[in-house]
């Protein structure tokens, strides 16, 4: 793997913490069942005749606020209002629950992994979503996809990224990488920062659901419906207008600062991993 590529240092045996009690398995399977039902009827709106037309935001926010109420996660977003038009959604990234919640906020075009195109049933609706596949480890390929982020946006459309790269548990969180806001400053589109944070109960923060290291969807999956008491908080925090800055290194620290709620640089310096006691429970 290139060294180059974003990592995080959290992983589900240091960070994430344990789940279940008497009832879980059964909670778990009955909400998973349920997620199954509502995954099957969105494949056959995509797969229907109907599919062929575009599916109305209204329902593609409901049916994604759904598929995490299912999983047992209550949904709470608070914040600024998102402007219609061309925008760039980004977010911190700590769980695959991020990808939903976010379509809750706006329905977009995804900047996805090129791995995630291989998963069962997942790949195939982010395929057919219109998610844009990104070769990670392939750096030539980069200006590319910037080009072509930047001609969504100027078409009045919306794409979602996660530029940290990576995911983290929740606890701690890393630097955004900035390529994906060339886009917005060759687009001239407005960036819209969004906070995402997992409680469950009186805790501050739940790393539950977070998905990270060598942890599988699947036990992931299992986790999170396993759980009592989750909630996901998406802070929609104001617009940052790109014209204001210099380049895509001020706009990028501008979006990091909104969407982590600290200063730039609480976390350290740019790929430089936290230290043991950020990330431990």
């Amino acid at each position: 793997m290139s060294g180059w590529l974003p990592a995080a240092p959290c992983t589900p045996a240091r960070c994430v913490e344990p789940v279940g009690d008497a009832v879980a398995a059964a909670r778990a399977v009955l909400r998973l069942t349920a997620v199954a039902v509502l995954l099957l009827a969105g494949i056959a709106v995509v797969l229907a005749p109907l599919g062929r037309r575009r599916v109305p935001d209204a329902l593609v926010r409901r049916w994604c606020r759904w598929i995490v109420r299912a999983a047992g996660v209550r949904v709470r977003v608070t914040g600024a209002a998102v402007p219609e038009g061309g925008l760039l959604l980004v977010a911190n990234h700590v769980s695959w629950l991020d990808v939903p919640l976010l379509a809750a906020v706006r329905p977009a075009r995804t900047l996805a992994k090129s791995e995630i195109r291989r998963w069962p049933v997942a790949g195939a609706l982010a395929a057919r979503g219109g998610a844009l596949f990104i070769e990670r480890d392939r750096l030539r390929a980069l200006p590319d996809t910037v080009a072509a982020i930047a001609r969504i946006l100027r078409a009045g459309a919306a794409v979602t990224a996660f530029p940290e790269g990576s995911t983290w548990c929740g606890r701690a969180a890393g630097p955004f990488r900035r390529a994906v806001f060339q886009a917005a400053l060759d687009a001239g589109a407005p960036v819209q920062p969004v906070r995402i944070r997992y409680r469950a109960g009186q805790r501050a923060v739940s790393t539950a659901p977070a998905f990270v290291g060598a942890d599988t969807l699947p036990a992931s999956l299992w986790r999170v419906a396993s759980a009592r008491g989750l909630t996901a908080e998406v802070e929609v925090r104001p617009v940052v207008r790109a014209g204001p800055h210099r380049d895509r290194r001020a706009l990028a620290g501008a979006a990091e600062r909104a969407a982590h709620g600290r200063p730039h640089t609480a976390h350290g310096h740019q790929g430089k991993a936290p230290s043991k006691s950020m990330c431990a429970l």
